[in-house]
């Protein structure tokens, strides 16, 4: 595997480039939460010229519904979404300067791309593990579409939120480059 980076929002073109597919890092800051219907709603905006309700240059996005938080807790199990379903708004966002986003899954081939033009990176968090995530997230509020419940937009101040990049600025996909070693190393 790779190296080991922290990150804290809002980044930069020198903050994502350096990461390479397979590079693990520790999120510390604020990012937002969106899944599909959120996501429509924003590239909706975006198409009327209207302004949106949370800033995209240099941010995060995680791609979870989080559960209900049990007392005593500030949200419910986080776990990742499965992220082509991000597809069709993502190279939308990236152009806009989505720096991050957070999920489970492959990504398009027109995602990757528009990661590589517009310097972004994906970044895998571990599928199953919602309370192991939830522990990093030290606030979170709705700041959009509350009527959407998991799905509205949620703001979340994390620190040390635990995530594998998948995808880098150059175009690796740790997906494709997993899948070779092991036939190479079979």
């Amino acid at each position: 595997m790779g190296n080991e980076y922290h990150l804290t929002p809002p980044l930069s073109d020198g903050d994502v480039e350096p990461l390479r597919a397979g590079d693990r890092v520790l999120i510390s800051g604020i990012i937002y939460t969106a899944r599909d219907a959120a996501h429509r709603r924003l590239v909706e905006l975006i198409e009327a010229g209207k302004e949106l309700p949370i800033p995209i240059d240099g941010q995060i996005i995680y791609y979870v519904g989080p559960s209900p938080a049990p007392p005593g807790r500030v949200i419910g199990a986080a776990g990742p979404t499965t992220s082509y379903r991000m597809d069709p708004y993502a190279p939308r966002l990236l152009e806009l300067g989505l720096r991050g986003m957070i999920g489970k899954g492959k990504r398009s081939e027109e995602v990757v791309e528009a990661m590589t033009r517009h310097k972004g990176v994906y970044m895998a968090a571990i599928g199953g593990a919602g309370a192991l995530m939830a522990r990093a997230i030290k606030s979170a509020r709705v700041v959009a579409y509350g009527e959407l419940g998991p799905e509205a937009i949620r703001e979340l101040r994390v620190e040390d939120l635990p995530a594998i990049v998948v995808n880098d600025t150059l175009g690796n996909d740790l997906y494709v480059e997993g899948q070779k070693e092991f036939r190479t190393a079979a």
